[in-house]
């Protein structure tokens, strides 16, 4: 499938023109699936939270850190597995395993064991847990896969290009399970997107060739037969730009994955629109502007290397920092349309961070040590910011309810006291106490995270000091 040389696959990439852009795009269709299933817990929040009766921390739990424990340390061991195995077939097994695990989260239900009930809340974490393990084994395998594909001056389009899937995948998660949530309830919607998975998980095993590893590195160079975890660390540690790199990129996770988590919750208590309306009418046009930000950086940043050589590093830098009003602009605002305007732009000139990621952690290392490294920053990116962002502000939106009900001489009232039915039985002194705490908590909580932007955006600037130092793909 080849049909080029060494030197030729170095310049030129694995395979034919046409056949590089069907992979690309069956890979992009997989990490597209690994944020449907990832973000469909968001949308359906409005209807699932009061339903279950969990709190703002739990929920941001559910959401971060329940997920991205064992999604990171399964990661790696996986990511060295694909450092010497068949690609294809691990991504195949772990895409089937997350969607049916997406699936399985719709029957969450409390269950009787004996004389042990074991709440909703607890089975839907379990699944979730499931979910976290099979997408574990998605992106450190693609990305090594993309690198083989793809040669150096092409990666920056083909990664921007695949890391559109972050965004998109928020997109359709909102296009379709908030739809299917108004229609059928939150459960059905899991079961919904859940399964088709399976059937993509055929499609890229049938189709998809396995390329020779190294493919696009340049004639001569040497690989260890059977590269070792810590010698991937010790070239990486020799790495500033990718330390620098990884830390922006993990503050930017922390507000983003945090946001995202809460964004549905923040619409339907200030706005008091549904799921569905939240989700078709505010979540999914920024997911569209957000996945235009995503390719638009890779794609200015392979135009501007040449003259500019740091572009990769300053332009998702200087859109994380400008990111700031606009979010401040959307979460404090009483007008839907400006909230709107403020989520769209803010997003579209964020975002261009994920193509920067992978782009850099791809580029600072040699060929066999690619899947590691991309391994090692979504641990830590994973681990620090998916894990901790959300559950950070839903913590924090907890905190701020309670001082905000005990100020309104209120203390009795619990969050769950303000959600779905429970509410329409209070009184009307304790409602009208609920229709301040019950938004302004989370308000509060978003704008404190979106302003830590900037401090991503500052990360970003420091990588440039050691970035042409640190490229190895030239």
């Amino acid at each position: 499938m080849s049909g080029t040389t060494t030197a030729d696959g170095h310049i030129h990439g694995f395979g034919s023109k046409a056949y590089r852009s069907y992979v690309l795009n069956v890979l992009l269709l997989v990490y597209i699936l690994n944020f449907v299933d990832r973000g469909l817990l968001s949308v359906v929040a409005p209807q699932m939270k009061p339903e279950l009766g969990i709190s703002d921390t739990a929920f941001g739990l559910l959401t971060g850190f329940g997920f991205a424990l064992l999604y990171t340390f399964v990661g790696i061991p996986l990511a060295q597995f694909a450092e010497t195995r068949h690609r294809v077939w691990i991504m195949t097994v772990c895409v089937a395993l997350w969607s049916l695990m997406t699936a399985l989260c719709g029957l969450a239900a409390p269950v009787t064991i004996g004389s042990m009930v074991i709440g909703g809340f607890w089975i839907l974490l379990a699944c979730r847990v499931g979910v976290g393990i099979g997408e574990a084994g998605c992106t450190p395998p693609a990305n090594s896969l993309i690198a083989d594909y793809y040669p150096p001056s092409r990666r920056s389009t083909a990664l921007g290009y695949y890391a559109m899937g972050v965004t998109l995948g928020g997109f359709l998660a909102n296009v379709i399970g908030g739809p299917i949530t108004d229609a059928f309830g939150w459960r059905w919607a899991f079961v919904v997107v859940g399964l088709p998975g399976v059937l993509v998980a055929a499609i890229l095993k049938l189709t998809v060739k396995e390329p020779p590893r190294g493919h696009t590195d340049p004639p001569g160079t040497l690989r260890k037969a059977r590269p070792r975890f810590s010698d991937g660390l010790k070239e990486l540690l020799a790495k500033p730009s990718f330390w620098w790199m990884t830390a922006g990129a993990t503050i930017a996770s922390f507000c983003g994955y945090g946001i995202a988590s809460f964004q549905s919750l923040f619409i339907n208590r200030s706005f008091g629109l549904t799921a569905g309306e939240a989700a078709v009418l505010i979540n999914a046009p920024v997911a569209a502007s957000a996945a235009v930000g995503t390719l638009a950086t890779g794609w200015l940043a392979e135009r501007l290397t040449k003259r500019h050589p740091n572009a990769i590093a300053w332009l998702p830098g200087v859109g994380l920092v400008l990111s700031v009003p606009f979010y401040f602009l959307a979460f404090t605002t009483q007008n839907l349309t400006l909230c709107l305007m403020g989520l769209i732009v803010g997003g579209g000139i964020k975002y261009g961070y994920l193509a920067s990621q992978y782009t850099i952690g791809q580029g600072v290392v040699s060929a066999q040590f690619r899947a590691v490294s991309t391994a090692i920053l979504l641990f830590v990116l994973n681990l620090l910011g998916y894990g901790l962002g959300p559950l950070f502000i839903g913590a924090l939106s907890d905190v701020l309810f309670k001082i905000k009900v005990a100020n309104l001489e209120a203390a009795h009232l619990t969050r769950h006291a303000c959600e779905g039915a429970a509410r329409k039985a209070l009184g009307a002194a304790d409602q009208a106490v609920c229709a301040v705490a019950h938004p302004d908590s989370l308000q509060h909580a978003m704008l404190i995270t979106s302003a830590l932007y900037a401090v991503a955006g500052v990360c970003f600037f420091m990588t440039m000091r050691w970035l042409k130092r640190d490229m190895v793909a030239k």
